[in-house]
């Protein structure tokens, strides 16, 4: 089917530019602004006049002032190149709108180099062939490959855009359990700018030139030399809850990036240190999820309990600390 079959199809979106973008490139400010879709997409639409800026054509690399308004027709066709691919998904909801996924550790969420298939999005592709039509399969929002539990899939690409404005509001709510290193006297908050590391390209870093990164957290459980926290993030950085706990000295247990070396309690019994030595994954788990459903316009929550692997090892410090 044509472009132009789609164009009437689609509401417009509107945006209203930041004035923290004065001087960016049109393309990159839109990119930010609606990160559903690829930037090599939203450059097609630009040439195709399908963005408008003020109510002109513009161009990719025109430079923005501030204040601006911007017009863009989405067009649906086929964004995601992927097979689909059988794959047992752990189904929590599904409507016509959305799917939340209890997502395993182990499961990366996208192709990608060194992972081109066997991702959840060939098996979302196999579940539910049309998202082939929707950009990145109706995913919305990531969790890292060893981090298990709640994400939300959009089925549409209305509720996929509704999904992404709420997300841009804060106003999804995210929660997570993580065990991380030492023992923790109180809650708190992490307010502090992410980035990526200057020299290691793989990890994330707290970084003066970094975007606003704000994770609240609270004490679940204490343990002799470890604790359970209730994680809340406000923003959704890459990384964000590991880098904001290896900030603060208090790394997530089993993360082979912010970890450090591991720290062995005295006295703890030998099967509690076997299981300490061969947990290999960050201790996290994304525990309940609540949204405004895109089309009954009410919130809905989801909540799912940690995996056995975190399971096992939270029972096993209770009962070292017990001891």
């Amino acid at each position: 089917m044509s472009d132009a079959k789609f164009i009437d199809k689609v509401p417009p979106r509107t945006l209203v530019i930041p004035d923290e973008y004065a001087g960016s490139r049109l393309d990159q400010v839109l990119s930010d602004q609606f990160p559903e879709f690829s930037r090599s997409r939203l450059q097609h639409w630009i040439k195709l006049g399908l963005v408008e800026l003020d109510g002109q054509t513009c161009k990719a690399k025109q430079r923005i002032r501030g204040g601006e308004l911007i017009r863009l027709r989405p067009i649906p066709q086929d964004e995601v190149e992927a097979e689909a691919q059988a794959m047992e998904l752990d189904i929590v909801y599904e409507d016509a709108q959305l799917l939340v996924i209890n997502k395993p550790p182990g499961l990366v969420m996208h192709p990608a180099a060194g992972n081109p298939d066997g991702t959840l999005l060939n098996g979302l592709l196999n579940h539910h062939p049309p998202l082939q039509q929707v950009p990145r399969a109706g995913i919305v929002h990531r969790l890292d490959k060893e981090t298990s539990g709640l994400l939300v899939v959009a089925k549409t690409l209305q509720s996929q855009h509704a999904l992404v404005e709420q997300l841009q509001a804060r106003s999804v709510k995210r929660e997570y359990l993580a065990i991380v290193q030492g023992e923790m006297i109180a809650g708190g908050s992490v307010d502090a700018p992410i980035g990526r590391h200057p020299v290691n390209r793989l990890r994330m870093a707290v970084n003066e030139t970094g975007k606003q990164a704000v994770t609240h957290y609270r004490i679940e459980q204490r343990y002799r030399a470890h604790t359970l926290l209730r994680v809340r993030l406000e923003t959704g950085r890459t990384h964000q809850i590991r880098v904001h706990m290896h900030h603060i000295r208090h790394p997530l247990l089993g993360d082979p990036l912010y970890g450090g070396r591991l720290k062995l309690p005295a006295g703890i019994s030998d099967e509690l240190v076997t299981a300490l030595k061969q947990f290999r994954r960050q201790a996290l788990h994304a525990t309940r999820l609540e949204l405004l459903h895109p089309e009954l316009g009410r919130p809905i929550a989801w909540e799912t309990p940690v995996p056995a692997d975190m399971r096992q090892m939270m029972d096993l410090l209770a009962e070292d600390a017990g001891g």
